[in-house]
C-alpha cells in the first residue's frame, strides 16, 4: 500500500558501504520519469553518480566550506544531481502570471516519486538542497546555463530503519472542507 511506503520514508544520513544495483535505480529513475508536469514539459534531467571516485571527488567540492553540515552524503553510494531542463513556452508565461515556478514543483514531484520507489525497494534517501552548485556543475560539466536544483544521497541503511511515528500535525489542523 502507498500509504505504508509514505509512512516509512525517512532522510537517511547514515549508509552501509555496498554498491547499489542499477536495476534498482533504473526502477527509481522510471517512477521519476512518470510523474506528472505542467503541460508536460518535464523539465528535469537525472545525473546518476556512482563511480566512487567521482562520486567522492563530487561530495568533496559540493559539501566543502559552509556546505559542509551535509557532508554526510559522502557515505551514500549514489549521488542523484538533479537539474532542470528548458520550461515551454506556456508554462514560464502561466508561472510568472500566477508568481509561481512550476518547474520546481514538477521537479519536487518528480523527486519525490524517485524517492518513494526507493523506499518500497528498501534503500534510503536524503533530498539535499544545500550545496555548492558552481562546483557541482565543474565536476560534472553540467553548462553554465542549466541550474541543479538538488542532489539525492541513495544508499542501504547502515542501521536498521527506525519506523516510528513521524512528527506532523493531525488532519484536523491542516485540513478544512468548504472554506478556510
Amino acid at each position: 500500500m502507498l500509504l505504508d511506503t509514505i509512512k516509512q520514508r525517512r532522510s537517511i544520513r547514515n549508509f552501509q558501504n555496498q554498491p547499489i544495483e542499477r536495476d534498482k535505480i533504473y526502477l527509481c529513475l522510471e517512477a521519476a520519469r512518470l510523474a506528472p508536469s505542467a503541460c508536460n514539459t518535464q523539465p528535469w534531467r537525472f545525473v546518476i553518480v556512482d563511480d566512487k571516485e567521482l562520486k567522492d571527488k563530487l561530495c568533496s567540492e559540493a559539501f566543502s566550506g559552509i556546505y559542509s553540515m551535509c557532508s554526510f552524503a559522502k557515505t551514500a553510494s549514489v549521488i542523484v544531481v538533479v537539474i532542470s531542463e528548458k520550461q515551454k513556452f506556456l508554462t514560464k508565461v502561466g508561472g510568472a502570471i500566477r508568481g509561481t515556478q512550476f518547474y520546481l514543483i514538477d521537479i519536487g514531484i518528480a523527486c519525490e516519486h524517485f524517492i518513494l520507489q526507493a523506499t518500497e525497494l528498501g534503500l534510503g534517501t536524503c533530498w539535499i538542497g544545500w550545496f555548492d552548485e558552481n562546483k557541482v556543475k565543474k565536476v560534472l560539466a553540467v553548462p553554465k546555463e542549466k541550474k541543479v536544483i538538488s542532489l539525492i544521497a541513495v544508499g542501504y541503511y547502515q542501521d536498521s530503519h527506525p519506523f516510528s511515528e513521524k512528527n506532523r500535525k493531525s488532519l484536523n489542523e491542516i485540513v478544512s472542507f468548504n472554506r478556510y
